[in-house]
């Protein structure tokens, strides 16, 4: 008998290794290698699809040695990972910067920003973050993975509801993670269903009401 929907022992899958990243740069020539890297790493996507693209290519149009290329990533799928984790980073960092780290924000303005900075999908203006990088996300992600980014997620919209301080009264935390669900779950979905950039606009405002007014 089976348990679970083509899985005949109900276990999940486990990732080829070489689909991991082996390391994150941490020196500042590190980075900007990686950063290289990951710009090449795009313009070959977007030119030639990903059937095309190849770790050599990368390496050399990044113009970094194919063995530097693969001190980070032993394969695409590797290199796909570390971008879409780069794209993460992004989208935390931002939120940092310009919601939590906002100081001259009413609360309003700063929850509106909140919400178009993790919801819209082409606010952090990462070019692959896309469709396409979704539809290729079951090669290097995890049922770990995504609760990483849930509670990485649900502890910068805990962050950026804290410092609201202008708020009358804060949600419980059990409110927040239901906002991070809905929003998260929405912006993937949108990418998933490639909805029209009214559609978009219309949901992100959606968002901002129901929110705006549970306050």
């Amino acid at each position: 008998m089976k348990n679970g929907f083509g899985n005949s022992r109900g276990r999940t899958p486990t990732l080829n290794p070489r689909a991991k990243p082996l390391k994150r740069p941490s020196q500042a020539r590190a980075i900007f290698t990686v950063e290289a890297i990951y710009e090449a790493f795009v313009r070959i996507w977007l030119r030639d699809g990903w059937s095309r693209l190849t770790t050599r290519e990368v390496a050399l149009e990044a113009g970094v040695a194919i063995g530097t290329l693969y001190d980070y990533f032993p394969s695409k799928e590797a290199l796909l990972s570390g971008y879409i984790r780069h794209c993460l980073d992004t989208v935390l960092q931002h939120l940092d910067e310009h919601v939590i780290r906002a100081n001259d924000l009413a609360w309003p303005a700063r929850i509106k920003r909140l919400v178009s900075l993790t919801c819209n999908p082409s606010e952090a203006g990462q070019p692959l973050f896309s469709h396409e990088m979704l539809a290729l996300e079951h090669q290097i992600a995890e049922s770990k993975h995504h609760r990483r980014v849930f509670q990485e997620l649900s502890q910068k919209w805990r962050e950026a509801f804290a410092a609201c301080s202008d708020l009358p009264t804060q949600p419980a935390e059990t409110t927040i993670d239901a906002w991070v669900i809905m929003a998260w779950g929405g912006r993937r979905y949108c990418i998933t269903a490639q909805a029209t950039a009214e559609q978009t606009a219309a949901w992100l405002s959606e968002m901002e009401m129901m929110i705006c007014s549970r306050l």
